[in-house]
């Protein structure tokens, strides 16, 4: 951990065990902590209630909730998360880029964090990406973590004219879900606030077949701690 500072940072908060577990890591790190969630026509909303318990349950400086429509209706689509196509279940560990997966969403996500942290004076950036459990999605490897943090320093007043540097912070990046659990506990996450399911009940019960739930359960039965989340049945 580096030491303690009293900055701001902007944390990627999508209300999820991951992104829970990046919140507290940064307030460890003594930021001040803005976190931003998206509403972006997911059909499992209910992550941004989840979102609201976690910030508000951590004491953030501000939380903010920004609406953008990535769904088939917005003009963009092609996800299980935001149209009508099947949430794959019980799929195979490397069978490739996932129906899930949404169209250049962590570029758009980081993109807007990037103009909140530029317009508030952070230069912190933090995002819960995962290259060990990270279910196929080509946005959540360190190519293009790396790739961004280039990208903000280059796109921006703050870097350019007032000598700003931006780094994205992805702490979670080369851990296995488990270790991230581990991590969580020892800071005191409470993850029975978190949503991780893809494809819900209507009375939020998590599916337990789709890859969130699938590498959720997982990583908690490898720490040896029973998942807190209510699954159907």
């Amino acid at each position: 951990m580096e030491p303690a500072r009293d900055t701001p940072a902007v944390i990627l908060l999508s209300g999820g065990l991951d992104s829970a577990t990046v919140l507290a890591v940064a307030g460890d790190m003594g930021f001040r902590r803005h976190a931003i969630s998206f509403d972006y026509g997911q059909r499992h909303v209910l992550e941004l209630e989840a979102a609201r318990r976690v910030a508000a349950a951590a004491g953030v400086m501000e939380h903010r909730i920004v609406r953008i429509d990535l769904s088939a209706a917005g003009g963009f689509g092609h996800s299980a998360l935001t149209d009508s196509v099947p949430v794959p279940k019980d799929r195979p560990a490397s069978a490739g880029v996932p129906a899930t997966y949404v169209p250049a969403r962590n570029t758009i996500f980081l993109s807007i964090a990037l103009g909140y942290a530029e317009t508030i004076g952070a230069g912190d950036i933090f995002i819960g990406v995962n290259a060990v459990d990270y279910s196929g999605y080509p946005d959540c490897r360190p190519e293009f973590i790396r790739a961004f943090q280039v990208l903000a320093n280059v796109a921006t007043a703050a870097a350019v004219q007032r000598g700003q540097r931006f780094t994205i912070h992805a702490p979670l990046l080369t851990l296995t879900k488990a270790q991230i659990i581990r991590l969580g506990l020892d800071m005191g996450v409470d993850y029975s606030l978190t949503h991780s399911c893809y494809d819900p009940s209507g009375d939020g019960a998590a599916c337990g077949h789709c890859d969130a739930c699938r590498l959720r359960l997982a990583g908690f039965a490898q720490v040896g701690v029973k998942d807190p989340a209510r699954y159907r049945g």
